[in-house]
């Protein structure tokens, strides 16, 4: 059986770990799939795989002209993905095989109830986004070809590719908004960023868009299917919408569900309709956000059942999204739920090891007696696997997505010491907003984070502190250094790893 179809938004020339891969194909046509469907059995009879194994295709947009790149026999990160994308547990399906079992003797262990001989279905839509670390090295060079310089990844699961991709975007966490919404990021030369793609390309084409470039154009200059560049243009022409309006009772409730149908967060929507100043933002957010829950524009859970709902099937590996009408679950309000924040897309100085916690912390919860609730959107991780928890939320690890699980969980309390630097950002917000947070009191977390407050806390206990000062131009760096002399440590506030040092 094939498991997955994946397809890279690049063309070919560009690494797939370098590349967005979107899951199940799009732009194949039927006869298409089904041609490298069969070869891939073909393939893999002849040289005759016993488990799992992944081909990579170069495809002629123009014909059916095709070439095998690679067959790796083996569990990869695209096996990983797939799995992910799926819920298919590849790694496990292959031990058993390994062993001698044969497909149509095991079950599906996501439903339960279903053979593991069959082909997943999807009713929905899933895009990889790699993520890069180029910012923390001066004078690398930030082209994206054949070799793979991205350290991590994120996946994100939608009911539109709008949905999905916006959502990717965000969960990259470079402090992307989405596909629009960005401010501050400027590119000299359009026709070559377009041409010679880097790191930033997506941001390249909204950026296209922004100055008036077609998507024939845009097709010419990158070979990026038109397909994805009509779903990122119909993003950008309702951008231009929201921005006719110069208020949230001036904004049509279709439009505004449409937004959200789009992937648009409530931060792209205020800034998008109000064009508040940085600021207010974060209070026009808020605005955003009490208006739809008013006006009942609210997101639904949907389970990812490998059965696109063929058959009746509990699973609870879950996604939210905009386009549904009801919830495929049922809640519990009974104080039995404690929700999980993990760590996101592995980075420089940020991997496994609050991957480790994470899991170890949701073991622990089940031994208590607690129903565990994890969210994350790492596919390479273990907290990200559907069966260590009670219930994962494959989604954002944003305010805005952790609120709407919160509204929709009433959780005796949220983890946010686990999963590094991410969750650790939220928690004031949240206390802000009355969720309980276990262990260490989020202003405790911010009179630590915090260089005014965490001073002023040691000058009470009259506890000496080195000469410090906040500083944001180099001259007074330098002023400061006059006084002081060397050695000096520099450092920004709620960051890990030495993020944001350049």
């Amino acid at each position: 059986i094939t498991v997955c179809n994946m397809e890279n938004f690049d063309p070919l020339g560009i690494h797939t770990g370098e590349s967005i891969v979107v899951a199940p194909s799009q732009t194949l046509t039927n006869s298409e799939y089904h041609k490298l469907r069969r070869i891939s059995i073909d393939v893999i009879r002849h040289i005759g795989i016993i488990g799992e194994c992944n081909i990579q295709y170069a495809l002629d947009p123009n014909s059916e002209n095709y070439r095998v790149i690679e067959v790796n026999a083996r569990l990869s990160r695209s096996s990983a993905l797939a799995s992910k994308a799926t819920g298919y547990p590849l790694a496990f399906i292959a031990a058993k095989l390994g062993l001698g079992y044969g497909l149509h003797e095991l079950k599906n262990s996501v439903t339960k109830t279903t053979s593991a001989f069959f082909e997943p279905a999807l009713d929905y839509i899933v895009c990889k986004i790699p993520r890069w670390d180029l910012n923390k090295f001066i004078g690398v060079s930030r082209l994206i070809d054949s070799s793979m310089k991205s350290v991590g990844e994120v996946m994100s699961i939608g009911r539109t590719f709008e949905e999905a991709i916006q959502k990717g975007i965000r969960m990259i966490g470079q402090g992307l908004h989405g596909f629009t919404a960005n401010r501050d990021l400027q590119f000299k030369d359009i026709d070559k960023e377009l041409s010679q793609p880097t790191d930033m390309r997506i941001m390249v084409i909204a950026a296209a868009f922004e100055k008036g470039y077609t998507v024939d154009r845009i097709f010419e200059l990158t070979k990026i299917d038109k397909w994805f560049l009509v779903k990122l243009k119909n993003i950008f022409e309702h951008k231009n919408t929201l921005e006719g309006y110069t208020g949230l009772e001036e904004l049509p409730d279709e439009q505004l569900r449409k937004a959200k149908v789009l992937g648009f967060s409530d931060f792209q929507v205020a800034r998008h309709v109000f064009n508040p100043k940085s600021e207010s933002i974060g209070e026009m957010s808020m605005e955003v956000r009490t208006w739809r829950k008013k006006k009942n524009i609210l997101p639904v859970v949907k389970q990812i059942d490998t059965l696109a709902a063929e058959y009746p099937a509990q699973t609870n590996y879950l996604y939210l999204t905009y386009s549904g009408q009801e919830h495929d679950i049922d809640f519990v309000d009974d104080g039995k739920s404690i929700i999980v924040l993990g760590s996101g897309a592995y980075r420089i100085g940020s991997s496994v090891e609050f991957d480790w916690c994470s899991v170890n912390t949701l073991y622990t919860l089940n031994e208590q007696g607690y129903r565990s609730i994890m969210i994350n959107y790492n596919p390479e991780t273990v907290s990200t696997d559907y069966d260590v928890c009670d219930r994962l939320y494959f989604d954002e690890l944003s305010f805005e997505r952790v609120m709407d699980i919160v509204d929709l969980e009433t959780p005796k309390g949220v983890v946010v010491s686990m999963g590094g630097q991410i969750p650790n950002n939220l928690a004031m917000r949240l206390h802000n907003q009355e969720v309980p947070i276990l262990g260490t009191s989020p202003v405790s977390i911010d009179n630590a984070e915090n260089r005014h407050k965490f001073s002023s806390m040691l000058d009470r206990l009259q506890i000496d502190q080195p000469r410090w000062k906040e500083l944001s131009s180099i001259d007074d760096i330098y002023s400061f250094v006059d006084v002081v002399g060397f050695p000096v440590l520099i450092r920004p506030s709620y960051v890990l790893s030495g993020a944001a040092m350049n």
